[in-house]
Formats: structure tokens, sequence, C-alpha cells
């Protein structure tokens, strides 16, 4: 017998339809589709727009021929695992882009997760996890407390979402040292894990790593950095943060990286000391009961980090790029928030101006990402602009005119 969809009257308790009506934008249950390559310029429901919005922002593929990469890996080792790393093994491709990660953030071991949120999952389940499969093989983490950052990403609120806030979960103001201090100082645990970003997708704005690590010190504390947004742009001595991700690399206990920025592809790893690296690939969980990363895109992703480290005249191009952007808004009158990162975050408060503001920006043919409650606070919408390698100087500059005359429009 086929089984059809239920009724709409059997999903009323779930409140469905009433969530998708009361929202107002169509976007927020059926999602705009992209015909093409997604790049400095995107085809939207058969519009082109400038694309402030990308997160592959380096423009890669042509300068790195990685189509064509991806083709060649594809005919070496096939478009799937074809099982779990805990019952086939990892491919080839995997192990060389594990050595990479570990090399570039400096610590002994990396393990690859199909997405950055996986890799978050994996780490809070495996930290926190208690198992017992003999006398001799089990752990007890039961105990573990976790301390977060109030911005750290969606990701690892879920993971820690049934671990009970204010006895195993605490959190401290974004990017506060002496708040971290104070709620170290009130935790009972010999197992305490600090878990912050290096950059802040919301404003752009940089953790004071080298503060927060010696909070975690003076506490006992373990330390993870959630280096989704820098990965592969900051680090060399000449780059802004340098000294910020020598701390990272020299001295905190793990760090996550997502592939899915500077490397323009899917994925994210762990990576820190080798007998936890080790004990993750059973314990996190989402090393064991999800797919890998296709290996030609592990291929690529290997291939790609090593270019960027490589030839640094890429990203340095690219980080010239964001700050001459920057500095032509200032000098119009239109401040970003503090942070020198490349995402650049313009606050615009009221919410409802911003969401108009969205909506102008695509009849004018722009794609502008607008964060607003409940991505930030209350009256704190901003506008998070990823500039594009792409771009030409004349994009930009229509882009500039637009959002000046925007702001007048609506008298910001």
């Amino acid at each position: 017998m086929t089984r059809t969809s239920p009724p709409a009257d059997r999903l009323a308790p779930w409140s469905f339809a009433e969530f998708v009506d009361a929202s107002g934008h169509e976007t927020v249950s059926r999602p705009p589709v992209i015909d093409g390559v997604v790049g400095p310029t995107i085809v939207r429901d058969g519009r082109e727009l400038v694309n402030f919005a990308s997160i592959n922002f380096l423009d890669l593929d042509k300068r790195l021929s990685l189509t064509d990469a991806f083709t060649e890996a594809a005919r070496t080792y096939g478009l799937t695992t074809g099982g779990s790393r805990m019952t086939q093994g990892i491919c080839r491709p995997h192990q060389v882009l594990e050595e990479s990660i570990a090399r570039r953030t400096g610590k002994e071991r990396a393990i690859t997760f199909a997405t950055g949120l996986l890799a978050n999952v994996g780490f809070v389940h495996a930290m926190s996890h208690s198992a017992r499969f003999d006398d001799a093989l089990q752990v007890h983490n039961r105990d573990t407390v976790f301390v977060l950052d109030r911005d750290s990403h969606w990701s690892i609120w879920k993971a820690v979402e049934g671990l009970g806030y204010g006895r195993s979960v605490h959190a401290f103001r974004h990017n506060d040292v002496a708040d971290l201090a104070r709620v170290l100082g009130r935790v009972r645990s010999q197992k305490v894990v600090v878990i912050i970003e290096s950059v802040y997708s919301a404003d752009g704005s940089m953790a004071p790593v080298m503060d927060l690590l010696d909070a975690c010190d003076r506490h006992g504390a373990i330390s993870m950095v959630d280096d989704a947004n820098g990965f592969m742009l900051y680090g060399p001595a000449h780059r802004p943060f340098a000294a910020e991700y020598a701390a990272i690399r020299e001295r905190a206990d793990f760090v996550m990286v997502s592939l899915s920025k500077a490397v323009g592809l899917e994925g994210g790893a762990l990576a820190g000391p080798a007998h936890a690296i080790d004990a993750f690939e059973v314990l996190s969980g989402t090393s064991m009961f999800t797919a890998a990363i296709q290996p030609p895109t592990a291929h690529v992703a290997a291939r790609t980090i090593e270019a960027l480290a490589d030839d640094p005249s890429i990203v340095d191009g690219y980080l010239a790029r964001a700050d001459r952007m920057r500095a032509a808004m200032h000098e119009m009158g239109m401040p970003t928030t503090p942070a020198a990162s490349y995402m650049l975050s313009v606050p615009i408060g009221d919410d409802d101006a911003a969401m108009t503001m969205r909506e102008w920006f695509i009849e004018d043919g722009y794609l502008v990402p607008v964060f607003c409650y409940p991505a930030v606070p209350r009256k704190q919408a901003l506008l998070r602009l990823i500039p594009h390698a792409g771009h030409t100087e004349e994009q930009v500059d229509g882009f500039l005119r637009t959002l000046a005359a925007y702001r007048r429009r609506l008298g910001l």
C-alpha cells in the first residue's frame, strides 16, 4: 500500500503553516534557484546579481584549474568513499588532506568531516561522551563543562544543547576576557573546555586570543578555536592578526577548520593532540555515522591549501582589495564595524530598515546578506559584505553609490 503525505490538519500542532505565513518572505521556505557558476556575479531566478554573499571568495578555480583537478581525481578515486572510516578506512586523498591541515595548524594530527558543522558536533560529543566497550576500553567524560563565547556559531550551541545550560554549559560575553575569567572562577570541574572563534562571522571581529588563552591556562581549561572564517587567510607575520594566529598555532589545544571559506569547497576538520584525535575516530560519532568528504573534493582541498601556502600573493591581493573597499566606505561616511577582517559589516540598526535594503538591493542587481534578529540582537541589524576577488572596480563603485543612496533615503 502506498503511503501518502499526512493531511494538513494532522500537522497543525507543529505550526509549520503559521510560521511560514508569518515570515512574510518567500525565501524563508522557498530558496531562490541559482543557475551557472557562483562567483563575483550570480544568476538567481534568472536575474544576474553582483554577489557580496559568496563564501567562495578567492575565485580560485580560474587561478588553480580546480575543476580539472577534481575531474582527474574523480577518474582516479571515484565520487564516493564507499563506506565509513571505521568499516572501510579512508581514501588516500583524505590522508593527504589531514596531514596538510595538521601541518598548517601546527597540530599533531587532524581528522576530516563532511562539514564543519559535523566537526563541531563531533568535538563536543567526544569531549563529553561516556562509553564502555570492555574493562579496559572505556571513557567517562560526562562531567565535562563547556564555556562558550555568546556569539559562538549555531553549530556549537546545537552541539551542547542537551548538556544543560547553567550546569554543564556556560557562556561569557562576546570577546570579554574578564567575563571569561569570572565564569571560569566559579566553574567546579576538572574537565573544562573553552570554545571561541577566531574571526566571528556576524561582525568580522577577531577574538583577543592571547588573553583568552591566558585565562584558560590560569584555570586549567582546555581550549578549542573554531577557525572556520580565518583558516589559510591569516597567520603570516605581514598580515593582520599575526600574533593571534601564532597563539592559536602554538597554544590552542584544538582547532576546527572549515573548507568552505578560503579553500572554497565543502568539509571540515579537527586538529589537535594525536591521542585525542585518534580517540575522536570513534568518540566523535559524526566521523563514524556519516559519509566522508568526496575523495575528489579532499584531493582538491589539499591541493588548494598547499597552493595558498606556496603563493601568498593570492590571499595578500584579496585582503588588500577588502582593505580598499573598507577605506572607500569610510571616506563616503559609511563606517564598518571596527574589525579589520575581510568581512565588512555595516551597522544598520533597525531590523525593518535592513530588510527593506535587502529587497532594494535585489531590485537594483546586488545580492547582499542582511543579519537581523535572531542572528544578531534586536535593533542591531547589519549588512555583512564579503568582497569577491573577481569583482570589478565598476561593480564595487556601483554598489557603494547604491548603498549611500539607500542610507540617505532611509535617513540612516
